[in-house]
């Protein structure tokens, strides 16, 4: 073993026992509890069922519900997101004067916990006293300052959860593109404008072409992050009311804090995982085959 192989090791050393001991071992374990049916007050007197509790997931209405309410979660947040994110970057981009301190303005819900977040929207919300319904009545969109139920109403208690992720990580999407903006050549911009382009032409022809990679990566982290969303949801809603709001964290905690099914939420949790890695993988082969083009 020469002195370069031992230096690399002894730099990797403390990465890799960081992985093993947080990483590799709890996946293990939560691969190994999936199989048994497991007492959550006596994990000692384990029982070995096979694939039985990823049937009972698979089949489960309740593990449909939140998978389904996970993907509109997801799509509504980070749709959202990445448009206003967009526009942000966009107008931050131009450089108008007093765009660092919009910046700073628009960049503080991103150094806000997601627990307090929830906390914030679930007052705004609020249907008795929520700055949310009284705007809505004092602009005669609503007949009541009591019209809509945020928190209460199956309609719009997974709404609701939406709204208050949008307006925690749309900050992240804008700083993300804007970054990407800032790292385009300008000497694109002015070839384009000696050829006669308008900005409409510029934005489909340089700006979004050149943006695409950076859109993609955040795209792909915001996914990741709002399918895993658990703070937001649970301050709010707590899945309810009837599991209208319940996604997958959601449902998996209860699960196992409430009824003690430690197999049955060790198995959604590793279906949740090969969903997730199966959407990472599809994307990053995407981006990597359109940047070869």
């Amino acid at each position: 073993m020469n002195r370069t192989y031992r230096t690399s090791l002894l730099f990797f050393m403390p990465a890799g026992i960081f992985m093993l001991v947080f990483l590799i071992y709890p996946i293990s374990l939560l691969l190994k509890d999936s199989l048994y049916k497991v007492d959550i007050f006596n994990p000692s007197e384990a029982t070995f069922v096979g694939l039985s509790n990823y049937i009972n997931a698979l089949t489960s209405e309740r593990f449909i519900g939140a998978t389904i309410n996970t993907v509109i979660y997801v799509v509504g947040a980070v749709s959202v997101e990445l448009l206003l994110g967009l526009f942000f970057a966009l107008l931050l981009n131009s450089g108008f004067k007093g765009s660092g301190i919009v910046r700073t303005i628009l960049l503080s819900p991103l150094m806000i916990a997601p627990i307090v977040t929830g906390l914030i929207w679930r007052f705004m919300l609020n249907n008795q006293f929520g700055i949310v319904n009284k705007l809505l009545y004092d602009f005669n969109i609503t007949s009541s300052p009591h019209a809509i139920q945020w928190l209460s109403d199956e309609r719009y208690s997974l709404l609701s959860a939406i709204i208050a992720d949008i307006w925690l990580t749309t900050p992240f999407m804008m700083l993300v593109l804007l970054a990407g903006l800032q790292g385009i050549s300008a000497t694109l911009y002015e070839s384009a404008k000696i050829d006669g382009a308008n900005k409409t032409q510029i934005f489909f022809s340089i700006t979004l072409p050149s943006l695409m990679p950076v859109m993609v990566v955040a795209i792909l982290i915001r996914m990741i992050d709002a399918a895993r969303t658990f703070d937001i949801v649970w301050v709010l809603t707590q899945g309810g009311p009837s599991f209208s709001s319940e996604v997958l964290s959601t449902y998996m905690y209860s699960n196992l804090t409430r009824y003690g099914l430690v197999g049955e939420s060790s198995a959604m949790a590793v279906i949740f995982i090969i969903i997730l890695l199966a959407l990472s993988s599809y994307f990053l082969v995407n981006m990597f085959r359109a940047n070869k083009k």
